[in-house]
């Protein structure tokens, strides 16, 4: 195995993009937490104020012999709308808004060459608002956030919003789901 890479979305909700990725082959982690903004170790309340400017977010660490970056940005696109700006669906704030973090100067570059590519094809009806921005802070979320569609599957928000971008990931992506 290479050395594990580390990669901080923000697709909207937090429990819907991770129930997504903990399925993905080669993602080793993913971890539910808040980037990008003060203070240190913000609670949700915090965050959910909208006045911290961090971003609900989820830290993967994969290893790129497995998945290459460019695959993991592939289902990032595939599972949130990347047009919206500060927002996911009914989710309305700014730590809503669609992020790409990166750990490195080479994933920024990669994840810019994406989504100039995106818009060169008019993959969305829209610009892509998605900002890409070096990971300047990260913090986990609370333990009740971490797994939590895994242990609360038939609630509600679960079974309407992060339920279908799973099954969307098993269909256009099935060959990249663990075994």
């Amino acid at each position: 195995m290479s050395s594990p890479e580390t990669l901080v979305l923000g697709g909207g909700c937090f429990w819907c993009t991770e129930a997504v990725f903990v399925r993905v082959k080669g993602v080793l982690d993913v971890e539910s937490g808040y980037c990008n903004g003060q203070p240190a170790r913000p609670s949700y309340e915090q965050v959910c104020s909208g006045h911290t400017g961090c971003v609900e977010v989820v830290k993967l660490e994969f290893d790129p012999e497995v998945i290459p970056l460019s695959q993991l940005l592939a289902i990032f696109f595939a599972i949130h709308d990347p047009t919206q700006l500060n927002r996911q669906g009914h989710d309305v704030g700014s730590q809503y808004r669609s992020g790409i973090y990166c750990s490195s100067p080479e994933q920024e570059v990669q994840a810019r060459d994406f989504i100039a590519e995106l818009e060169r094809e008019s993959a969305f009806a829209q610009p892509i608002v998605t900002e890409v921005k070096p990971l300047a802070h990260y913090w986990p979320a609370e333990d009740y956030h971490q797994d939590f569609f895994a242990r609360n599957p038939n609630q509600g928000y679960c079974l309407a919003v992060a339920a279908p971008k799973v099954a969307k990931l098993q269909r256009a992506f099935a060959g990249w789901l663990r075994d």
